[in-house]
């Protein structure tokens, strides 16, 4: 696990940093998709809800577009899809306990899982290992972001 401007990122996980998000690789083309410590600081440290879109699961979502919901008292709006794919779950758990997001986020906190229909193409858009870290770090940066 590496530890960036206070943030727990580890480094055996894909980031799509625009939007704060981590994937990790299931098996074959499935993926666990959460949030990062940093989206939880930024939506203030207290979510009200996360929802998945219940229209989603089954459906193929395209990489940016919304995944599910977050709401808390200084942020409402879309978890956008980090990969093209088919949403194969939602994580049930997060109705009854938002902030398993912050709370746990690489463990009961992750969002949904999405088989990845583009992932060849996309992969190269995320950042992953030391060499993608360095390269987060440098976004957080030159943003002014830190989880400490």
């Amino acid at each position: 696990m590496a530890i960036i401007r206070g943030c727990n990122l580890p480094e055996d996980l894909y980031y799509y940093p625009e939007k704060h998000l981590w994937l990790k690789p299931l098996g074959g083309n499935l993926f666990r998709i959460g949030l990062t410590p940093i989206a939880g600081k930024l939506a203030g440290g207290k979510l009200n809800a996360v929802t998945i879109r219940s229209k989603n699961i089954g459906q193929e979502v395209q990489q940016g577009k919304s995944l599910a919901t977050l709401e808390s008292s200084k942020y409402v709006g879309p978890v956008p899809a980090p990969i093209t794919g088919i949403v194969k779950s939602g994580n049930d758990r997060l109705a009854a306990d938002p902030n398993l997001v912050i709370s746990d986020p690489y463990g009961e906190g992750w969002v949904a899982e999405i088989e990845a229909t583009k992932w060849d193409q996309e992969k190269a858009t995320l950042l992953t290992g030391a060499e993608g870290l360095a390269e987060y770090e440098k976004k957080l940066e030159a943003a002014g972001i830190s989880c400490g």
